[in-house]
């Protein structure tokens, strides 16, 4: 029975020798790499409020060729700190999956560890136990020693009864940390997505930079010539799409929609300053032939992060073909499962895709200038879904400059005030 008990108690705690511990020097050397690269995070956070505050100074400026320039070279400037912020970011995460995998390695070598042992010392036990006492006093075993084998066969099965729960245990944490683990590779994977959204919108700022002096050759008149160009287009676009979208012929069911209901949805930016409200504005009748804006605009340098407001899915986007002066831009449009959609303007990129499914608060593209904007903002349309028609802009007017370029038409009575379901402004 010693000779049994020796065995069973090495079997049962050789998980104590047996466990792969990670070596002191890997663990010292992540925790290094991660409070290096929190603390380079926190330094470009506090750079990356410096160059918004310079960048919204900037915009705040009267629209000229020069504070054209100085709105996209700052633009420039923020997304590339906003780059390293992002790649900041993902070293983080990858350096937190590594720590994650060291520890589910760990733990699933304790597991295994636990197994084997308990399976052991079960083998031996069952053995040990199958001899009945009779059998043991028949085969003249001294009672006395008889009596300690039984006792310390009951601290045994005692101590197994413990080795149990604590496998259980740790498998339990094992499971958690693996889904902690994946947590992590879906936020790094969310993190690519912004950082690939984010160079594209450095591109788009160059290449507008570039078209802007190519189209003015450095002269503020013609700059000027061409907003008004811009404007006239606009207003050509807009008197055809309301001619289009007062002969629609949709009944639209008010029992099908929400009432509107303050945070009913999210904002799309984290910091908000309404430009423009919806509906008979005064800025809404000097610009639109309706007299009436169909959304509201929100203050947005180019490569501000945009959010969806509500869980849905993508109806559609256009994330390519634009023209100056027409309308959106690039956009995306997401119908909602309580009956309306939201449409999100003038992008400099965009980040999702048709009929992909999106959370709220999920980042769906990047601010920009791009469509008819007389500078960088975001443009945040609310519809009744039953009433969306997406056209392209040719079936608007024959003579329509647009042609080519996707649309979203309703009839009047679809458009809804987006600031009826957002939360309270301050």
């Amino acid at each position: 029975m010693k000779k049994l008990s020796a065995i069973l108690i090495i079997s049962l705690f050789a998980f104590v020798s047996g466990t792969n511990i990670i070596r002191a020097d890997t663990v010292s050397e992540l925790l290094q790499g991660k409070a290096e690269t929190q603390k380079q995070l926190d330094a470009l956070l506090i750079q990356q409020q410096k160059l918004q505050a310079e960048l919204d100074a900037i915009g705040k400026n009267k629209s000229t060729l020069q504070s054209s320039i100085n709105v996209l070279n700052a633009a420039k400037a923020k997304l590339a700190n906003d780059i390293k912020v992002t790649q900041s970011k993902i070293t983080l995460a990858n350096l937190n999956i590594q720590t994650l995998q060291n520890s589910v390695n760990e733990k699933q070598s304790q597991v295994l560890t636990h197994e084997k042992a308990i399976s052991t010392a079960i083998q031996k036990l069952s053995g040990y136990d199958s001899n009945s006492l009779v059998m043991d006093i028949l085969n003249d075993k001294d009672l006395n020693e008889l009596w300690m084998d039984r006792v310390s066969l009951t601290d045994l099965q005692n101590k197994l009864i413990d080795e149990i729960s604590l496998l259980q245990d740790a498998q339990k944490v094992l499971n958690q940390k693996k889904a902690e683990k994946e947590k992590t590779k879906e936020q790094l994977v969310g993190l690519k997505t912004e950082l690939g959204g984010q160079k594209t919108a450095v591109e788009v700022a160059q290449a507008d930079k570039n078209k802007l002096l190519a189209q003015t050759k450095g002269q503020e008149a013609l700059y000027q010539k061409m907003l008004a160009d811009n404007i006239a287009q606009e207003k050509k676009f807009e008197a055809d799409l309301f001619s289009y979208e007062s002969q629609l012929k949709i009944t639209i069911d008010p029992s099908s929609v929400p009432s509107p209901t303050r945070g009913l949805f999210s904002w799309p930016l984290t910091n908000v300053f309404v430009t423009q409200q919806f509906g008979a504005t005064v800025s809404a009748k000097r610009l639109y032939v309706s007299g009436s804006h169909g959304g509201i605009d929100f203050r947005a340098s180019i490569g501000t992060p945009i959010f969806a407001t509500f869980t849905g899915s993508v109806t559609d986007t256009e994330a390519y073909r634009v023209k100056a002066g027409c309308q959106y831009g690039k956009w995306v449009l997401i119908k909602h499962p309580n009956g309306l959609s939201t449409i999100y303007g003038h992008l400099s990129s965009v980040l999702v895709s048709p009929g992909q499914s999106i959370q709220t608060g999920q980042i769906i593209g990047y601010s920009g200038a791009t469509g008819y904007s007389t500078g960088p903002h975001l443009h945040l349309g609310l519809y009744v879904t039953a009433g969306i028609r997406i056209v392209d802009a040719g079936t608007l007017s024959a003579k329509s400059n647009c042609s080519g370029i996707k649309t979203v038409a309703a009839p009047p009575q679809a458009y809804l005030d987006p600031l009826a379901y957002l939360p309270s402004l301050n």
